[in-house]
């Protein structure tokens, strides 16, 4: 009988045990479940401020660093490291006071000099930044375009540490919109030592990488498919961060990702196509402007059956943009004829740069009687009558269905024109795209600041980002004007010549613009305070709380 109380009473009290044990492991689940987890649809491609390129890599490196400047919940600029900014009467001199609680997740404050050599390395032939010019032609920094073309040393910068903690800034030009650009990750700052001691690894892993940001990296690797930041404790913004962390996941197949979430595995992913049809009556549903303009970009310089502009022309018309968005995206994207997106920039008077999607219907629409007609042209002028051409296209499942649409609607409509698709990864794809290895791009601009030079600024002779390496003297002069020249502080004529300037890019077919995306996202009811951006830095997540369910 003893042995039989004993036993019932070691189990009684081993059940017991397990209960509280079950009850603490659920506490502590819930506790450790404060991190937000985040679908991204294509991998990294650099985690390297002076490097990076793409919307993805920009969103994850604001996450863990901050620049002088951030955006506000309502788009507005407002301070990050900045604690003080006084500007001279001629809008030529900048002096930025750094907080002095701003430190680096190794305990080094952050200094002046951490900008300096930031903006060194951007402007730094030797470092090749496709940003560059950020620093020269949209920057205006003093010598940044002498720098750049490699006639003046990097310390030549119109930038330098005045004292630990101030920074003084040198432009060529007043710029209106310099402080929107330096929450751009190529104006973030670096420290030197430790990137000296990294070398050629740095920004390739988590230790490799330093935070001054609200979050940090600690499991990160190249091409990964998955990676991991915690909260900063040493943030000076720190008690106002709510998040444990944020935990990154790439999925490139919608289906895929909504499974993920349903399960509960994800609390913020991408749709498109079908699955967007799924959950559109869903609350947890939204659709968001993302400010990307999608476009076919012609490598005129290589291609010449591209250099024909009535090639172009039969292309351009050739294609049905809103069977594109309503039938293959339905994500929320609209059609696009212009090539700076509606809603995006106004000038003083609240005018929208592009008032109607119709203002060129002239040279962009779609209209296959006229596609027929150009082509015939082409085909007389180039005197051919078939044509192959090869199409680049991101591996993500609504690139490649968009790709497909394009190709049925250019050979259904133009008669001996066939088109090949290439598949690649995002990154192949922007590198072959900055290296002229191709025939047409199927790709995408964001907008750096708010303002058209974002778009128009592309397409000047020997500009980076200017893929077809198109060229226009009358362009240039106008774009140079608008940048550097008297019409910088006049605001109705610099608008004007934007304007002039945005025709010519039209009338010569220089892109086929496609759409503006929007983003179908699903966000868990329990989730608030992501902040949507069209601009740079498409989501920050300082505001973001994730609430027990």
């Amino acid at each position: 009988m003893k042995k039989i109380l004993l036993a019932i009473l070691s189990t009684a009290l081993a059940l017991g045990l397990f209960s509280c044990s079950a009850k603490s492991d659920k506490k502590v689940a819930a506790a450790k479940n404060n991190s937000l987890n985040i679908m991204i649809e294509v991998e990294v491609e650099s985690l390297d401020p002076q490097i990076a390129t793409d919307g993805t890599s920009f969103e994850v490196i604001a996450d863990f660093t901050d620049g002088l400047k951030q955006l506000a919940a309502d788009g507005s600029v407002i301070d990050a490291l900045c604690a003080d900014e006084q500007v001279s009467a001629d809008g030529k001199t900048y002096t930025f006071k750094i907080r002095d609680d701003a430190n680096w997740s190794n305990g080094d404050p952050v200094t002046a000099d951490d900008f300096v050599f930031g903006w060194h390395r951007a402007v730094d032939p030797a470092t090749a930044s496709e940003y560059a010019y950020m620093m020269s032609d949209i920057g205006q920094l003093k010598n940044a375009a002498a720098i750049e073309a490699g006639k003046m040393s990097v310390d030549q910068l119109g930038v330098k540490a005045i004292d630990k903690k101030t920074l003084q800034v040198q432009l060529e030009v007043p710029v209106s919109y310099f402080d929107q650009l330096l929450y751009f990750p190529t104006y973030y700052p670096v420290n030197e030592a430790f990137y000296k001691k990294c070398g050629n690894t740095y920004a390739t892993s988590a230790s490799t990488l330093l935070s001054n940001g609200a979050f940090i990296v600690t499991d990160y690797q190249p091409a990964a498919t998955s990676f991991k930041l915690v909260k900063n404790p040493k943030y000076y913004n720190a008690s106002k961060i709510s998040l444990d962390g944020l935990n990154y996941q790439v999925i490139k197949d919608s289906q895929q990702a909504l499974l993920s979430y349903q399960n509960g595995d994800l609390d913020i992913i991408q749709l498109s196509g079908d699955q967007v049809d799924q959950v559109k009556g869903d609350p947890e549903f939204k659709s968001v402007g993302a400010g990307y303009l999608w476009y076919l970009s012609p490598n005129v310089a290589k291609y010449h059956e591209l250099a024909n502009l009535n090639m172009r022309k039969a292309i351009t018309f050739a294609l049905d943009r809103e069977t594109i968005v309503r039938s293959v995206v339905k994500d929320g994207s609209t059609a696009s004829f212009a090539p700076v997106p509606s809603d995006f920039a106004k000038n003083q008077k609240g005018e929208d740069f592009t008032l109607s999607q119709t203002e060129f219907a002239d040279v962009c629409a779609f209209d296959k009687a006229k596609a027929l007609d150009f082509y015939n042209k082409a085909k007389k002028e180039l005197k051919k009558s078939s044509f192959e051409f090869e199409m680049i296209v991101d591996d993500t499942e609504i690139q490649q269905n968009v790709a497909a649409v394009i190709k049925e609607e250019l050979e259904s409509t133009l008669p001996g024109l066939k088109l090949n698709l290439r598949v690649e990864p995002k990154k192949q794809r922007v590198q072959d795209l900055q290296d002229g290895t191709f025939c047409i791009g199927l790709t995408r601009w964001g907008p750096d600041y708010a303002d058209p030079m974002t778009y128009l600024g592309m397409w000047v002779t020997n500009n980076d980002n200017n893929y077809g390496l198109w060229s226009n003297a009358e362009y240039d002069k106008l774009v140079a004007e608008c940048s550097s020249g008297d019409l910088c502080t006049d605001l109705v004529g610099r608008w004007a010549a934007m304007k002039k300037a945005e025709k010519i890019v039209m009338d010569e077919c220089v892109i086929m613009p496609l759409y503006q995306q929007a983003n179908a996202d699903m966000i868990k009811s329990n989730v608030t305070g992501i902040e949507f951006h069209p601009v740079a830095l498409n989501r920050v997540y300082k505001n973001t709380v994730k609430n027990a369910k």
